[in-house]
């Protein structure tokens, strides 16, 4: 063959498969996608061939493997069958409640398989440091066994006391166990230091959705567990935002700004704990194949206590285990219900059309909608994503409260009206509707509520509200770069 014919030929194959490619991303990418992430994939594959092919096949798929979703579906039938025919809410509660709370706490039993249950405390924890000394006294405390679930665990100055309190609970013998997420806690600076600290002082500890393919372990490495809790006894739970690590996450660059996290935890007693237990229970066995006895499983307690302080309370989990997006179903589903007034506070907020349809709606219908966002981020391409919303956003009648620099509001909490909010691990951006396992925590009950205005009313005092006036005097080169990454969000 000649040389200028090797060419021709080599030119006409790379042809045929640039267009074998896009034909074939046509077919199978808008397939069961959302129209946002497909049109996103076939924009990135039909300007970039391979690459595009090349990160499509590494992270394309938005669920976690066929076995650790079978085993989600195992839980939630058991589960189910366990609470059929139990009123975990007794009656004169229920008979409180609004006429939309029903369809709420429906919706969330059908996606997520826990039910409500009455009689619970719940309270807010805003102080970072208050929070760890509060779960390492509860810790103390226990007697029987400890579970502990972070995204991030970090054996550092501002943890060493919850370590300690770990270590003394295993020599009393009491059962400590600890599931910390593969590939953020291995990114921490220390991990070694933290990991033989957990092995010194005997605590059961497996990493959450490891990526080590050589170990047959590989999923899309994006999928993370992002769930934070804590539960005592069955008896002691807590919840929410925070990881187990110092303020500034130990990373250089977040010292040089300066940066220090500002969170949002829960402590949490009665029947709901059970609730959050099962959320450990699901996880230990999906990352370990043990099946824990009766002895380390929290029923849930009937009529804990019957008092108009005691709150109405539903764990809500969350993430690609699950064949829908828990998360957002239940946010959508308040945001309509809603009738006064809605609060949203999300470090990262980049919402999908439904949800940014559900907030404007609330505002056309005469609602107040305030959102809390960092005025810093700590996340370039989120935090420019996020960004590109705040015009439609202010033009709505949404009022954005910037936290000021230095601190990262990393807070995640939704309230509407007087009686009902939402606090756990879930940010209100597309990673966490569709990539992350998170945990939320529904409650009615004006007490709690209360509780959150009040660290609301805080975040206001000292954030600055962006104008729709200021907004317009952004410069080109921020709106672009903003567009641009609202794009790229969209890569389910």
């Amino acid at each position: 063959m000649e040389p200028q014919q090797g060419t021709v030929l080599i030119a006409v194959v790379l042809v045929a498969v640039d267009l074998a490619i896009r034909i074939a991303a046509l077919i199978v990418i808008p397939r069961d996608r959302k129209p946002t992430a497909a049109m996103a994939w076939l924009l990135a594959i039909l300007l970039v061939p391979y690459l595009g092919i090349l990160f499509f096949l590494l992270i394309g798929s938005p669920k976690l493997p066929r076995k650790r979703r079978a085993r989600q579906a195992e839980v939630n039938r058991m589960i189910a069958a366990g609470v059929r025919d139990v009123h975990l809410v007794p009656e004169a509660v229920r008979a409180r409640r609004p006429g939309w709370f029903d369809g709420v706490v429906e919706l969330n039993r059908a996606l997520g398989a826990v039910p409500a249950v009455g009689g619970s405390r719940a309270e807010l924890v805003g102080d970072y440091a208050g929070s760890l000394v509060g779960m390492t006294a509860d810790i103390d405390s226990a007697t029987s066994f400890v579970h502990v679930e972070f995204y991030i665990v970090s054996y550092d100055v501002a943890t060493r006391d919850f370590f300690r309190a770990m270590e003394d609970a295993v020599a009393r013998g009491v059962v400590v166990r600890l599931l910390l997420d593969h590939v953020a806690s291995v990114r921490a600076p220390g991990h070694r230091e933290t990991v033989a600290e957990l092995d010194r002082i005997g605590v059961q500890w497996s990493f959450m959705l490891p990526v080590r393919p050589l170990r047959g372990q590989w999923q899309r490495p994006d999928l993370r567990n992002h769930r934070k809790l804590v539960v005592v006894d069955g008896r002691i739970g807590w919840m929410g935002s925070q990881n187990l690590v110092d303020r500034s996450y130990n990373l250089a660059k977040n010292l040089r700004r300066g940066l220090q996290w500002q969170d949002l935890m829960t402590r949490t007693t009665g029947p709901v704990v059970s609730g959050l237990n099962a959320v450990f229970l699901t996880d230990w066995y999906c990352e370990t194949d043990e099946v824990l006895d009766g002895e380390h499983v929290a029923a849930p307690a009937v009529g804990f206590e019957d008092s108009p302080a005691a709150l109405e309370c539903q764990v809500v989990p969350s993430g690609p285990g699950f064949e829908y997006e828990n998360n957002l179903h239940l946010f959508l589903a308040l945001l309509y219900s809603a009738r006064h007034r809605v609060i949203i506070t999300s470090p990262y907020f980049v919402p999908d059309e439904a949800m940014m349809y559900a907030i404007t709606s609330a505002c056309h219908r005469g609602l107040e909608v305030h959102l809390f966002v960092s005025e810093w981020g700590d996340q370039g391409p989120v935090f420019h994503a996020q960004r590109s919303y705040y015009g439609a956003l202010l033009r709505a009648g949404v009022r954005i409260f910037r936290y000021p620099a230095p601190f990262i509001l990393h807070a995640k909490h939704l309230s509407i009206d007087d009686d009902t909010a939402v606090i756990g691990s879930s940010n209100m951006d597309i990673r966490s509707f569709a990539l992350d396992l998170e945990v939320s925590l529904l409650v009615r009950g004006a007490g709690f509520v209360e509780q959150m205005r009040g660290v609301e009313d805080g975040y206001r005092e000292i954030s600055r509200e962006l104008t729709l006036a200021e907004w317009e005097r952004e410069p080109l080169r921020s709106t672009v770069l903003d567009g641009l990454a609202r794009l790229t969000s969209a890569l389910q």
